[in-house]
């Protein structure tokens, strides 16, 4: 049974797609522990209706949270204080994708964040999208998870930029599981194309 968090270097770098994309090539069951904002169109329902396999199940979050924000900060607003005790993993036999909110580094209270929810078992796939501080940011959360002593990989999102991937790949020396291309729209079939490319790399 393979256990796999999904992170991204920052916010809307394409975290769901991938997490997507991994849960239909393993038939994962999957899991989002703190979902801010967009509560009728959440990542599970998104991630449910991208998905073609029958052996998946969707997890309910453990904070789902009104407001688009930060999560210390949406909980805040919602009253209600996030602490780490009622984020308990799903029961299940299957493979598992838990996806994270932003980064590793997301407060989710006044002392904790993102980083503090993933298991030592827990393969960490990075998601990183080129902009202008992307290497920075990818190369900062692949540092804190090795000296964290995690197993770490990473996606590609977006159009490729060769000499920001290239840099990444030199100075990190991890493994590069794909690329997910600035597609049109991503449907069923899309991400099934997707899962059956990256399935060997997982």
């Amino acid at each position: 049974m393979k256990k796999y968090f999904i992170t991204g270097i920052s916010t809307e770098v394409g975290k769901t797609i991938a997490s997507a994309i991994i849960v239909e090539a393993l038939q994962a069951d999957y899991w989002k522990p703190v979902q801010a904002g967009e509560l009728k169109n959440s990542d599970t329902q998104k991630i449910q209706n991208l998905i073609s396999n029958k052996k998946s199940k969707f997890h309910p979050n453990s904070y789902a949270l009104e407001t688009p924000m930060s999560p210390h900060a949406a909980a805040e607003i919602d009253g209600v204080i996030i602490e780490l005790k009622n984020i308990k993993e799903p029961k299940t036999k299957n493979n598992l994708v838990v996806e994270g909110a932003g980064g590793l580094l997301v407060p989710l209270n006044d002392s904790k964040t993102i980083l503090d929810i993933i298991r030592p078992e827990y393969k960490v796939i990075v998601v990183s999208r080129h902009y202008l501080g992307s290497i920075n940011h990818t190369l900062l959360t692949i540092k804190l998870l090795l000296e964290k002593g995690f197993d770490v990989s990473i996606v590609f999102s977006g159009n490729e930029h060769k000499t920001t991937e290239d840099i990444i790949k030199k100075m990190s020396n991890i493994e590069i599981i794909g690329r997910i291309e600035e597609e049109p729209y991503f449907d069923k079939n899309v991400i099934k194309e997707y899962a059956d490319l990256f399935r060997d790399k997982l």
